[in-house]
């Protein structure tokens, strides 16, 4: 897959770096290196695109993330097998994806930060910030057209595809006091675990493992997207803006009920639900994310941290049949940090 290789003059400069911080930290050390040849190979597609276009990419892609999707791929390849160039080539492909979601969540956000540095609509505006989305998106599904494997490219291109469904559903049902938290898994459920499901589905695939074992890796990708959805949707009402170096708030401004407010809503008394709607309508987020802290039990907020990471344990229970290497315990370990990450976020 001669196209991944490509080099060429980066007319933005941008140091790579593939190195996933906090509790992840000591789980991706396995696959450092395979890691490290991402994070080069994502810089690199800038030189793909046109000249005048390669710097808006080359920004794009350059700011440090935790790279989970690409981490996932490389843990459920060495778990089946052994690492090759095709994980790695999936790698790429997940996050280039991710990273066009991104893009255009900031747009429908009005975000101003991600990642430390200000957002690309920010930057240079929406118009052409929906354009560098859909050049990443489109360059991302014609990388995937080089495996020799159709199946792989059908795959990814499906995954795209439920990630757009689960956004558009979710701006659809904005400010929608309906909504359950049945829909709003089963928002979270496309628009996150479908990527991570066909990371972890495809890489063992590429591994030519037996059937169920790559429907065993595809369940437990996909329960680990859906649970840290359900992270980033509480570190949106609970996380600090300096430690994320994102901006933060933006589900509640933009009217997007995530799983603290509708189990907070489910139990409220009228006047509560009143109030609620108060807050967000009037973008009053540390006040309302104050009444998710509190209230019945432990708070709408710890329910639903405790929601994920009951979401986290079944996901490993998944992986009890697999044999073990060292990188079906990193898998395993994976969850135990996102857990930690969950944890963090209690109060």
């Amino acid at each position: 897959m001669e196209a991944f290789a490509r080099s060429g003059v980066i007319r933005a400069h941008v140091t790579p770096t593939a190195l996933p911080f906090g509790p992840l930290a000591r789980v991706a050390q396995l696959v450092q290196p395979h890691l490290q040849e991402v994070e080069t190979r994502i810089i690199q597609q800038a030189a793909a695109f046109d000249p005048d276009i390669e710097g808006y990419v080359t920004y794009a892609v350059g700011g440090r993330g935790k790279r989970l999707r690409p981490l996932l791929a490389l843990l459920a390849g060495g778990a089946t097998g052994e690492i090759n160039s095709g994980h790695v080539d999936l790698a790429v492909i997940v996050e280039l994806i991710h990273i066009a979601t991104l893009v255009h969540d900031d747009i429908m956000d009005e975000a101003e930060r991600r990642r430390a540095q200000p957002t690309v609509n920010a930057r240079w505006g929406n118009s052409l910030s929906v354009l560098l989305g859909d050049c990443l998106f489109a360059h991302a599904l014609n990388l995937s057209t080089n495996f020799d494997n159709a199946d792989i490219s059908r795959a990814i291109a499906r995954a795209a595809r439920e990630i757009c469904s689960g956004e558009m559903i979710q701006t659809q049902r904005r400010f929608d006091l309906q909504l359950q938290v049945e829909d709003y898994l089963r928002i979270v459920e496309k628009k996150t675990g479908s990527l991570f499901a066909a990371a972890a589905e495809l890489a063992a695939l590429i591994s030519e493992a037996d059937s169920n074992v790559i429907e065993t890796f595809k369940n437990f990708g996909f329960q680990i997207g859906t649970a840290y959805q359900i992270y980033d949707d509480c570190l949106d009402l609970a996380g600090s803006e300096r430690a994320t170096g994102k901006t933060l708030g933006t589900d509640l401004r933009k009217g997007k009920f995530t799983l603290p407010v509708l189990i907070f809503l489910r139990s409220a008394s009228d006047f509560e639900r009143e109030r609620c709607c108060r807050l967000v309508l009037e973008e009053r987020i540390e006040e309302m994310t104050e009444l998710l802290r509190i209230g019945a039990t432990n708070g709408a907020l710890n329910e639903s941290i405790a929601a994920g990471s009951d979401l986290i344990r079944e996901a490993q229970t998944v992986l009890d049949g697999i044999a073990a290497n060292p990188y079906a315990d990193a898998l395993f370990a994976l969850g135990d940090a996102l857990r930690d990450m969950f944890d963090q976020l209690r109060v």
